[in-house]
């Protein structure tokens, strides 16, 4: 567990015997479930310690630990095998969580996994953000709506921004090219009732390329229209 430590400390964040405790059956789980069901590509201990673990932690260098302590509503979209969302409620118990995953065995993943490490506050959700982004028990309600993305701006601020409620904001962990496609994208993310706040440059030790936190702010109500049904934001993005 010294690389995770070590790691940790960089972001500093300091993990418990508990954390780490729940890491490693976290790890454990997601190898045995990926010989049955392709739930990442990434299964060496490093990898997933890096990639996936420290990856989803480095979320904290945007999101206030304490806020997620106090009981902030956060949403995972598109979590896969619950990254960041999972990493973060273990070592911020206190938040309360929604994993929202669109393909029904890594739901049933998640489902499994959460009774494992006997979380409270987590609800597992078999759907897509335009459907969530329209349930009035979902649109505008979280604190936090965050995604470890792999689509392009602006479909992807169509996806986050809807959930969250003003006053909240929206986090995508994004690659290299970060910078320039949120500058693209500004205008959409104005349309939808968002402001790009800052990107946070992330440096995770044993990966060469710098990762981006991209936060957005909520500052007004996303019109009605948006999201638009399943598959529009990424036929037809907003400019």
């Amino acid at each position: 567990m010294d690389l995770l430590l070590s790691g940790a400390r960089e972001l500093n964040i300091s993990l418990t015997e508990r954390h780490l405790t729940c890491l490693e059956v976290y790890y454990h789980e997601l190898t045995a479930w990926n010989q049955r069901f392709n739930l990442t590509a990434i299964t060496d201990w490093e990898g997933v310690l890096v990639r996936h673990f420290l990856d989803s932690l480095s979320c904290l260098k945007a999101i206030s630990r304490q806020a997620l302590e106090a009981g902030a509503r956060v949403i995972d979209v598109g979590t896969g095998a619950g990254f960041p969302g999972l990493p973060l409620k273990i070592v911020c118990p206190g938040m309360q969580l929604v994993l929202l995953e669109a393909t029904h065995k890594k739901t049933t993943f998640l489902e499994h996994v959460v009774r494992q490490l006997e979380l409270r506050d987590v609800q597992v959700i078999h759907g897509r953000a335009e459907e969530l982004g329209q349930s009035p028990s979902h649109r505008e309600r979280y604190d936090w709506v965050v995604a470890r993305a792999v689509i392009e701006f602006p479909p992807l601020a169509e996806y986050l921004l809807p959930l969250a409620r003003i006053g909240g904001a929206a986090l995508a962990q994004k690659g290299e090219g970060a910078a320039v496609e949120v500058h693209a994208s500004e205008e959409a993310i104005q349309k939808l009732g968002g402001r790009v706040r800052y990107l946070v440059p992330v440096e995770l030790r044993g990966l060469a390329e710098t990762r981006y936190l991209v936060v957005m702010d909520k500052v007004a109500a996303t019109p009605e229209k948006y999201p638009r049904r399943s598959g529009m934001p990424k036929k037809h993005p907003l400019v």
